[in-house]
């Protein structure tokens, strides 16, 4: 083996066209799943895109590392199911640019975390994780209640996502920071406007506790309390999931 490998050293053109021949067979291996991807992805008709302000929080999780210790993915192994829920599905991750899978989990995973916890949870949970959780290593994110959120890019965001293919209309890209601002303060009249774009079931309420203000706690709360409840499409049988 090495003798033919010393060998062929020697001759470049034979050493180019090998190299050519195995990048080839994986290639292959790569690319040749992605012809057969509607048969692999599951339908979810109901399944629907992120609003400004969870995209916004989507961005600080991101910002802040949130993915290096926390995955997005349950595996089909049986103690995880039994922990987390059903396993994850492909179209599930179907709007997220990146996508945040994770290979590494020093904290829980937190692919079917929406709606496990209250908001108050998750602001106590954030300014001190040792208040709910003692043996808690994860660091403290005060400073996400003081900082005020950033709204004014909002449309370039959705803009972006909608190149990669995310179904934003124009109406979304064009009213995101309205939206935003809507989301987190249920008795305003931009409330309406977050509802009626993107489904009546979407969380619409002061998710730090200060209607007033729109902080980044909001955000990053508001896209804590939506992981795993894009769609409903785990909890429904495997024939009607396919269909």
């Amino acid at each position: 083996m090495f003798g033919f490998h010393y060998r062929l050293e020697r001759k470049s053109i034979g050493l180019v066209l090998m190299i050519v021949a195995v990048a080839s067979v994986g290639g292959l291996f790569e690319i040749a799943p992605l012809f057969t991807i509607h048969q692999t992805v599951e339908a979810a008709p109901n399944m629907r895109v992120y609003t400004p302000l969870e995209l916004a929080g989507r961005n600080i999780y991101i910002r802040e590392g949130c993915y290096a210790c926390h995955s997005q993915m349950i595996r089909t192994l049986r103690d995880e199911v039994e922990r987390y829920g059903h396993y994850s599905l492909a179209v599930e991750s179907k709007y997220d640019h990146p996508m945040l899978w994770g290979s590494k989990r020093t904290g829980p995973d937190l692919a079917r975390l929406g709606g496990k916890y209250s908001d108050e949870w998750h602001v106590v949970h954030l300014n001190n994780p040792r208040d709910v959780v003692p043996e808690s290593v994860m660091p403290a994110y005060a400073w996400l209640s003081r900082n005020e959120l950033r709204v004014d890019d909002l449309s370039g965001h959705l803009k972006a996502q909608r190149a990669v293919g995310v179904p934003y209309t124009d109406d979304m890209i064009a009213n995101a920071p309205t939206d935003a601002y809507g989301q987190a303060a249920p008795d305003s009249t931009a409330a309406e406007g977050v509802s009626s774009r993107y489904g009546k079931e979407t969380n619409i309420r002061a998710f730090d506790g200060k209607p007033n203000q729109l902080t980044e706690m909001d955000a990053l709360v508001a896209y804590l309390q939506i992981l795993g409840r894009l769609t409903d499409v785990a909890g429904k049988p495997v024939a009607a999931a396919g269909e």
